[in-house]
């Protein structure tokens, strides 16, 4: 089952709770729409941990705010509520128990949003500069409890993307960089990793052995390929590879072809399989130890920006909208 598309009339009729809506009415795999959609782009969308009872999915936009929808058994969405920033939201995440959401947006901050009293607290505040187009602290860990970051660690280039999953973070940074942190008791860098891709790096997920460790990632770039890196392998030449994903069916020498952005990666929470999703309006899912494509998507009239699968695995959602691929200068 797969989520986000078109409003199907909440608050109709009346002040919904997120106000009023756009329409999408794009739907070629007539896929569950969830109910009152964000105003604009969606950035990010993440479901609730399993110490939740139930399925609860979150997703932030460029309309400064992050959303909270039940997904009920029938595949239909409840929504719950919102919290707003100032700025759009680039990404949220939930605590491992259910009971808080982590907010992170262009307007230099970070949020702490407590589901139960529906009360956000600002935990973080980011220096940005302008002309370099970063931030210019490095990698931030912080202690909630703390106005301040608990410590910093330098970064040799902007960060483009990151996944953490404890005791793993992998952060990718402009200039085809990747630096490998071990977050168990202080955080360190591990490793920096020369990137396997050539262009610039859009999306990265951390994905599990059979141990349910951390034990690699996968990378997605602008130019329609992922990167299957494992951290410690025993044949790294054999191991470790990638694979083109989301281009046209033309060729490069006799019929043109069309490359596009890998917006995002998602593991599958039982089986291990990904996801990948982008700008040509599409998703598939790939088995990486056998490297084969099980299963690609219809096109849908939008770029998907978005992925996930809730904690068994059983639905999976997306999120279709512009994500500035085609803009022109």
């Amino acid at each position: 089952m797969s989520l986000f598309g078109t409003n199907t009339g909440f608050g109709t009729g009346g002040t919904g709770v997120f106000g009023s809506t756009t329409t999408d009415s794009h739907n070629p795999m007539k896929d569950v729409e969830v109910s009152s959609p964000p105003d604009d782009s969606i950035s990010c969308l993440a479901f609730s941990p399993p110490t939740l009872p139930g399925n609860f999915l979150i997703g932030g936009s460029w309309a400064n705010d992050v959303r909270c929808w039940e997904v009920q058994d029938n595949g239909q969405t409840v929504p719950k509520a919102q919290q707003m920033h100032t700025g759009p939201v680039l990404d949220a995440c939930w605590s491992d128990d259910g009971s808080k959401v982590f907010t992170a947006s262009c307007d230099k901050t970070a949020k702490m949003w407590d589901l139960n009293s529906n009360q956000a607290m600002q935990i973080a505040q980011l220096c940005y500069d302008r002309q370099l187009g970063q931030n210019t602290e490095g990698t931030l860990f912080w202690d909630t409890r703390s106005p301040n970051p608990m410590m910093s660690l330098q970064m040799p280039e902007r960060c483009y993307c990151a996944d953490v999953v404890y005791p793993m973070a992998v952060v990718a940074t402009a200039e085809r960089g990747l630096i490998v942190y071990h977050l168990e008791n202080q955080p360190s860098e591990f490793r920096r990793i020369d990137s396997p891709l050539k262009h610039q790096h859009r999306c990265v997920a951390i994905f599990k052995d059979k141990q349910n460790k951390p034990t690699g990632f996968a990378l997605g770039s602008i130019e329609g390929r992922v990167a299957i890196h494992y951290i410690n392998p025993p044949n790294p030449a054999k191991d470790n590879f990638t694979f083109k994903c989301h281009r046209s069916n033309g060729t490069n020498t006799s019929t043109p072809q069309d490359i596009y952005a890998v917006n995002a990666i998602s593991f599958h929470p039982v089986h291990g399989t990904l996801a990948t999703v982008g700008s040509d309006g599409r998703f598939s899912f790939w088995d990486k130890d056998a490297r084969t494509k099980l299963k690609t998507s219809e096109q849908l009239d939008q770029p998907i920006t978005a992925c996930c699968f809730n904690h068994n695995g059983n639905i999976f959602a997306y999120a279709s909208s512009y994500d500035w691929s085609k803009v022109q200068i």
